[in-house]
């Protein structure tokens, strides 16, 4: 038994009760394996109608060309390296595995889109989930084998590996890259204050009727959000959590936050947050970097420093938080305030 629960969007409650003092419009899909939903406020009819059909073509788009399992231009990628063979890709696809590494390293290697075939051992490469736990022989191998992402050599179109077990998944890219080609999509249209939310990967633009545009941030074991923050012009927040995606097996849990140190689904955190500020590809990042910040534990606060984040929020394997200062200021706790601490980024 699995479930699915990330960020929870808050502002379409609100939004569509002060339909009143400013005119919302809305659409929804099932992409990347999950809801989305892109919201504008105060814009055109017509102009606003355009430009969200125009943004959920393009998540059908990415959805389908960098699909891990199904047929794509990822898996031919994929098939051309475990041959051997050179690839020819595109200039999107160039700079995805160029960001990818980018990302790798300044990681250390804890964000490794290359581990594809740990990823499918686990069973989360499937369209009809079931609970399965790989044969530690070939856990062993395959972690042995250091898939990463910068076997990868790219030089005028055509891509070539020195490692054939690489094999990549941009589960944990292809979300906040949406979210910037989102924004990107809208600004074209005019658009200039909306909300994408796919699937908890949330980026704000502008703001809703003059004020922030209101999220939740999910409590990792209990139904609803723990705390809400107000996001504004630019900003994006992502999370990673042991509660998106897994199985129990013997009462222990299996996420699919696999840790590519050990090939293992990781425990040392139940979720992070990351919120960040405007800047460039900052749906990107928001994306990317909450996984190193999870898979590193209690060094969470290094690995916030090497990935630029100063926004966190960390639940711990007991369920107890820890949070940066500039985190501390942002949210506001739903009921009673928790026992919390606060970490100073080294």
């Amino acid at each position: 038994m699995r479930r699915l629960l990330t960020l929870l969007c808050l502002c379409l409650a609100s939004v569509l009760t002060a339909c009143s003092q400013g005119h919302v419009e809305q659409q929804e899909s099932y992409v990347f394996g999950t809801r989305v939903e892109v919201l504008t406020w105060d814009s055109d009819d017509a102009r606003a109608q355009a430009a969200l059909s125009a943004v959920l073509r393009e998540f059908d788009r990415l959805h389908r060309t960098y699909h891990a399992w199904q047929p794509s231009e990822l898996t031919a990628l994929n098939e051309h390296i475990a041959q051997g063979e050179a690839a020819p890709i595109t200039s999107e696809m160039t700079n995805l595995l160029t960001t990818a590494q980018r990302f790798e390293a300044a990681s250390g290697g804890l964000f490794d889109p290359a581990i594809g075939a740990i990823i499918s051992a686990w069973g989360f490469q499937r369209d009809e989930f079931s609970p399965h736990i790989p044969a530690p022989d070939l856990l062993r191998a395959l972690v042995a084998a250091r898939p990463r992402a910068e076997d990868v050599h790219i030089r005028d179109g055509v891509a070539t590996s020195s490692n054939r077990n690489v094999r990549f998944d941009f589960g944990g890219l292809a979300k906040g890259y949406a979210l910037d080609r989102a924004v990107t999509i809208l600004r074209a249209h005019g658009i200039h204050n909306a909300l994408i939310n796919i699937g908890g990967n949330i980026m704000a633009l502008g703001s809703k009727g003059g004020t922030a545009w209101q999220v939740g941030i999910q409590s990792p074991r209990q139904a609803g959000p723990m705390a809400t923050i107000s996001l504004y012009d630019g900003e994006a927040i992502g999370t990673s959590g042991d509660y998106q995606r897994y199985f129990e097996v013997d009462g222990r849990r299996y996420s699919h936050l696999i840790d590519p140190r050990t090939g293992e689904p990781s425990e040392v955190s139940q979720a992070a947050t990351v919120l960040v500020t405007p800047r460039e590809a900052a749906g990107t990042l928001s994306d990317v970097a909450s996984k190193p910040i999870f898979l590193s534990g209690d060094d969470w606060p290094t690995q916030a420093r090497r990935m630029g984040i100063e926004h966190v929020l960390r639940v711990k394997p007991d369920g107890s938080l820890e949070l940066t200062s500039a985190m501390r200021a942002r949210v506001r706790w739903v009921g009673a305030e928790p026992i919390f601490t606060t970490r100073a980024l080294p």
